[in-house]
């Protein structure tokens, strides 16, 4: 076992008094957070500490229930992180109860999700919250028994004496427990002894999702909540002007109609308060049947806003955004993204690559466009608020709560102490619930009607709303000598309104003469986080022209990227390579052992990709064919690096998403704008997978290590764009420069 630092003082430790039969009640967040608090008396545990509090409780009976701090979006970490804590505590995980964790600013610090982070971050805080109060129970037996707690060791929620094999559960202690000092450092478990982490677990929540029992924010109710819907404007670049609600105000069902602003003109907006549209019209009534065909009778008039100028704090970078205005549309932006590219500013250099391209005897160049793409979340956004006086109470879908909080404290003028947040599982994610001005709107509409109200957002509401993946456009050289060596390789890229350049990453490295440059263009269509920011793009783009560049010096294009990783680890180029040479090489070697790279089916086609972000690596072998003109995805090989995995079968669950997800993004997603107006509103428009295009077959393969757990619901998902498209081109001939790939097939 190796040793860690608890780092507690007495408010950590909520003492159960009161609790019949006696208890334990630890509060992890003080793991996340590291504040020092002032000394607290010992506490009996009303109702609201299991509200507001990370804990782990232990019952007399031997009962666990252990609080889960981060959302649950699909992604597992309500099963996953519960699974740490439990390991450290040696539980019996049959005698596990999982609960969601309310916000607790207090106690927990980044207790969101995003960036697939959750499982890397809360490793070592999980993991000192099992062993801190397993010491606790250990040092309470010692006691009990008047033995050295040497003696003592513990298995399945029991503690064992080694001399007189006395053994008791855990419930039995806790009460002692939790009056005893808190350990200074305590033991972790050695990898080789666990038990539950590693092994695969079943998602706590899967009855509850099959037997369709209440989990959504659309589930919520509450007594004497009223239904909410707002209008926003038709187009990118429009504000409200003015609006007649006679009509509205006469229909059955409606309370009231009225205009709010979500955010105020001289609010400054942090990473997470993007928004489309602050002026809106809103409509409230007591069902949403009622409110839907109100708002069909609201006579809006709109008009055009001039260039403005937003203030933002990016995480302490005090900026102003230039937002512009009037109407964009699709042959405009890219026009604009042409001309920009052209004045692109450099991010990384290595060695010489202008003289490096004068004296190449070839060189090739290719530019790649992805489009906007709306996230289509398939529970739409939706959140309850009831505004009382100074006290709000809020439920629903989000994925960074802590920081919507204090835009929400802003907003409505209420102390951030004061607000109460309940997070419900995400009826979908991947970044379109970091942007919760859903939330502001649903606050100020009860603010304002002085009632509970559940805001509802239709489908068109959501996907004309903005918050879309940005489109972007990358061209890349690529520079050959004489003898067909790579001498040389360039990239310019840029989006709109950002660049999804990663310039440290490979092959940034493994090339002598390397360049990398990068652009924007203002906009004011909204862009946000999508699964894997930058990367969906970029990997597509790199991976895609890594392929075109094997085929022209005449090499397998597995063998050409091990040769330059070979490369970057026996003599990198540059300092700030952020990736590890032998993790990526050891994806795409073992992608290659599992897919039987090298040995061809007849009438299969097969591409292959790698990619490293969110710190883990993986590596696809995507095999198709062509049925009547129409693409068939006969199997996926993948191989990731994510470190120690945490729930096997939830780990494999979470790739094989990731594929079906980038095999249907990259095939028909795309979102244009006209005159400022989204072309797609709603699925019938909007082009999604179907469940006949999935891949017949998806292998999942994990290199086996003890590295600490890094990312996994992201990095699966960029490579997969780049693995199509190869495989795309072996079918048809046809090299895919453009998303979606199915406006490149048909061409």
């Amino acid at each position: 076992m190796s040793l860690t630092k608890t780092f507690l003082n007495r408010r950590s430790f909520l003492k159960v008094s009161a609790l019949a039969g006696g208890g334990l009640l630890m509060s992890v967040g003080w793991l996340a957070s590291c504040k020092p608090d002032a000394e607290e008396e010992v506490l009996g545990m009303p109702e609201e500490w299991i509200r507001i509090n990370g804990f782990i409780r232990i019952g007399d009976n031997g009962l666990i229930t252990i609080m889960s701090p981060n959302p649950e979006g699909g992604q597992n970490v309500k099963t996953g992180m519960p699974m740490i804590v439990a390991e450290e505590l040696d539980a019996d995980w049959s005698k596990v109860v999982v609960e969601q964790a309310p916000l607790d600013t207090d106690n927990f610090t980044r207790q969101f999700i995003g960036g697939s982070q959750a499982i890397r971050l809360g490793w070592p805080i999980l993991r000192k919250a099992g062993a801190t109060a397993r010491q606790l129970i250990i040092n309470a037996a010692a006691q009990t028994w008047n033995v050295p707690a040497s003696e003592i060791t513990t298995e399945a929620g029991f503690v064992i004496h080694s001399g007189n094999k006395k053994k008791v559960h855990y419930g039995e202690l806790a009460t002692l427990a939790a009056t005893l000092p808190i350990p200074e450092e305590v033991k972790l478990k050695e990898i080789k002894d666990f038990n539950i982490v590693g092994t695969s677990r079943k998602n706590v929540e899967a009855k509850n999702i099959v037997t369709g029992k209440p989990l959504f924010g659309v589930d919520y109710k509450k007594e004497g909540m009223l239904i909410a819907m707002i209008i926003h404007p038709p187009a990118h670049g429009l504000r409200l002007k003015s609006f007649d609600a006679t009509e509205a105000m006469a229909t059955p069902g409606i309370k009231d109609v009225f205009q709010i602003k979500s955010h105020q003109d001289d609010y400054e907006r942090t990473f997470f308060d993007t928004t489309s549209f602050t002026d809106l019209v809103a409509i409230v009534g007591n069902t949403t049947w009622e409110v839907m065909n109100a708002k069909k009778a609201v006579k809006v008039e709109w008009e055009t806003f001039p260039t403005y100028e937003e203030k933002r704090d990016w995480n302490g970078r005090k900026e102003l955004r230039t937002i512009p205005g009037g109407l964009e549309s699709e042959p405009q932006q890219l026009q604009k993204m042409t001309e920009a590219s052209q004045k692109a500013r450099t991010v990384r250099k290595d060695g010489n690559p202008e003289m490096a391209f004068k004296n190449a005897s070839k060189i090739i160049e290719k530019t790649y466009n992805g489009p906007f793409l709306a996230h289509n979340c398939m529970e739409p956004m939706n959140f309850f608020a009831h505004v009382q006086g100074n006290k709000v109470e809020c439920a629903g879908p989000l994925q960074k709560p802590e920081l919507t909080e204090k835009a929400l404290s802003s907003r409505l003028g209420v102390p951030i102490e004061n607000i109460h947040i309940e997070m419900t599982r995400l009826g979908g994610g991947y970044g379109r619930r970091s942007y919760a001005h859903w939330l502001i709107e649903a606050a100020v509409i009860s603010q304002k009607v002085n009632a509970p109200v559940k805001l509802m957002y239709s489908r068109e509401d959501d996907m004309t709303g903005g918050i879309y993946r940005p489109a972007y456009q990358a061209t890349y050289r690529a520079a050959l000598d004489e003898k067909n060596k790579l001498i040389g390789f360039h990239v310019n890229a840029g989006g709109l309104v950002e660049p999804p350049t990663y310039p440290n990453r490979f092959p940034a490295g493994a090339i002598e003469n390397y360049w990398a440059e990068e652009w924007i263009v203002p906009s004011n269509i909204t862009v946000g986080s999508f699964r894997a920011p930058r990367s969906n793009f970029i990997a597509a783009a790199e991976q895609s022209f890594l392929d075109e560049i094997a085929e022209a010096i005449g090499k397998d294009p597995i063998d050409f990227r091990l040769e330059l990783l070979k490369k970057a680890k026996q003599n990198p180029v540059g300092e700030n390579n952020d990736y590890d040479p032998d993790r990526y090489a050891g994806v795409l070697q073992l992608v290659k052992e599992k897919s039987n790279w090298g040995q061809h089916e007849a009438g299969i086609s097969r591409g292959v990709s790698a990619y490293f972000c969110h710190n883990s690596y993986a590596a696809q072998v995507l095999d198709l064919k062509m049925v009547n003109g129409q693409v068939q995805v006969e199997k996926v090989v993948q191989a990731l690096d994510c470190g120690l995995i945490i729930n096997p079968d939830a780990a494999r669950n979470l790739c094989e998403g990731a594929v079906v997800d980038a095999i249907g993004t990259a095939m028909y997603g795309e979102l244009k704008f006209n005159q400022g107006i989204p072309d797609k509103n709603n699925f019938d428009r909007y082009r999604m997978i179907r469940m006949r295009e999935a891949p017949k077959v998806i292998e999942t393969h994990f290199v086996e290590n003890h590295i600490d757990p890094t990312g996994l619901g992201e990095p699966g998902y960029p490579p997969l764009f780049a693995a199509l498209a190869n495989a795309l081109y072996k079918a048809t001939g046809k090299r895919m420069y453009k998303q979606p790939f199915i406006s490149e097939i048909n061409v």
